[in-house]
């Protein structure tokens, strides 16, 4: 079964995700933006989601996860719990 350990940023609106980016994008910490904005508990550990296995998440995030680039940062990606900024770090 694969396996993959993501990072990510969750957050309520389209918009708010957007500005996170850009924060990204100009040589931001994903860490310590995570800690500051995102929604989910994983936000203490910088939105370290840890290993888990392919099915795990929901689909739009499970596809970002098991088939873009890795060490990128993807997103906006909409799911029922908000939107995300991900970034894969492994995947197997």
């Amino acid at each position: 079964m694969a396996k993959a350990c993501a990072y990510h940023i969750l957050v309520k609106s389209k918009e708010e995700c957007l500005a996170i980016k850009a924060k990204l994008d100009k040589g931001g910490d994903f860490n310590k933006l995570a800690k500051q904005y995102s929604t989910c508990p994983s936000k203490k550990r910088g939105g370290d989601l840890g290993e888990f296995q392919r099915g795990t998440m929901v689909k739009a995030f499970d596809d970002v996860v098991f088939k873009k680039p890795l060490f990128e940062v993807h997103g906006p990606v909409k799911t029922k719990f908000g939107y995300h900024l991900i970034k894969t770090v492994y995947r197997s």
